[in-house]
């Protein structure tokens, strides 16, 4: 329960210097300049708590579409800016923002909410589902060989300028973006936000590189090394995407392949195909993560607009407090890859909450996992194992930007 001395409200203009000193605060942070995040901000979605006329806590809403298995682009809010101000943790500051959210994203009609989690131990009594997608930290020496039947094109890679390649990239991402599942829209803003250079963005970095393919691109820093022996420069990548597997492939050799530099690291999908490139896929180090956490806002909207992988007929039975509208015994019923949900009192054949339902809405967990952790139970055999096969998808859910 909220502290009942707390109150909320959305921001205007001039409380945003507040606003960045707060969210810089809870972050343990230094609140000078302006903060990048800001840039992004839809003011009619971005609320703060106040206790009297102080300011402790911050959180925002970005409105964006999220493309969920069999390429349907869906409305969803993409939750930012989430702090409470030092000093005034503990008093259901948390509960308040995120309840005063998910009402607003049901009344704004959208099914699905979004966010990353800086702490792994926050989000999933809100009803949030951990690891709906992944994120592999991948790193791999330079100079590596892929195997016979990897074949790379001639064709020529260019590094050119941002103003050059921001026209490009735009139309490339737009429409990988589309047919990649977990992947974002991005208005001008969130590329300016997520392209952000400043000297304090790069980490001891060089400023990105830009190079061009003509059906992809790469964009990554240089973190510059070596000793007597020689250069061993860092690529550190932060964004690739390709329309074809020519263009990955050849990309992918680009970097592997580029004088002075020694190794390769890059945050990509938990199903990167480069292991299986390369020669020696034991040279390719990887670390995997959570990426979105998800959020079912409406379990009678959200169901039927992504495709499922098999036919399957079950009764669910979903605990959901903070959303009401969701709670109870839903019949799910997908035919030929589209699904129809509709309110039930049949028995149920599987139970679980909103935040299990959340995690494997975009195939990247399976309920039969969820089962094992004691996070679904099974009424009727076999139901989870048939729910498990439809919600999964033909790739691992990705999102390539932290918003």
């Amino acid at each position: 329960m909220a502290d009942s001395s707390l109150t909320i409200r959305t921001i205007d203009s001039t409380e945003l210097p507040e606003f960045h000193q707060v969210f810089a605060w809870s972050f343990l942070d230094e609140p000078s300049g302006e903060h990048r995040w800001l840039k992004v901000l839809e003011l009619e979605r971005t609320h703060a708590v106040f206790d009297g006329d102080e300011m402790v806590g911050t959180g925002g809403i970005l409105t964006r579409e999220l493309t969920v298995p069999g390429g349907v682009q869906a409305h969803a809010g993409a939750v930012t800016v989430v702090g409470v101000k030092p000093g005034h943790r503990r008093r259901g500051m948390a509960s308040l923002l995120m309840r005063t959210q998910l009402h607003s994203m049901h009344e704004a009609g959208e099914p699905i909410g979004i966010l990353w989690a800086s702490e792994g131990g926050i989000y999933r009594r809100f009803g949030y589902g951990e690891y709906a997608s992944s994120v592999s930290m991948l790193t791999m020496p330079t100079r590596m060989p892929f195997h016979p039947g990897v074949s790379v094109s001639p064709t020529r890679i260019r590094q050119v300028t941002r103003e050059e390649a921001m026209p490009f990239m735009r139309e490339v991402h737009d429409r990988v973006r589309r047919t990649r599942t977990g992947w974002l829209s991005r208005v001008e803003k969130s590329w300016e936000v997520h392209l952000s250079d400043a000297e304090r963005d790069r980490g001891g970095l060089t400023s990105y590189r830009y190079c061009l393919h003509p059906e992809g691109y790469v964009v990554f820093r240089v973190k510059h090394d070596g000793d007597n022996g020689g250069p061993k420069n860092e690529l550190h990548v932060h964004e690739l995407v390709c329309e074809t597997e020519q263009a990955y492939v050849d990309l992918y050799r680009f970097l592997l392949d580029l004088d002075l530099a020694g190794s390769i690291s890059f945050f990509t999908a938990a199903d990167d195909p480069i292991l299986h490139m390369v020669d020696n896929p034991r040279k390719v180090r990887r670390e995997l993560t959570d990426g979105l956490w998800l959020r079912v806002v409406d379990v009678e909207k959200a169901l039927p607009l992504r495709r499922y992988s098999s036919d399957v007929d079950s009764v669910l039975e979903v605990e959901d407090s903070l959303c009401p509208w969701n709670s109870g015994r839903w019949r799910f019923t997908a035919k030929g890859g589209e699904a129809v949900v509709t309110r039930t009192e049949d028995p149920a054949d599987v139970s679980l909450d909103v935040a299990a339902l959340g995690s494997a809405y975009l195939g990247g967990t399976r309920l039969s996992a969820l089962r094992r952790a004691h996070r679904v139970v099974e009424h009727t055999a076999g139901h989870v194992d048939a729910l498990s096969l439809a919600f999964l998808g033909t790739h691992e859910p990705h999102c390539p930007e932290v918003f």
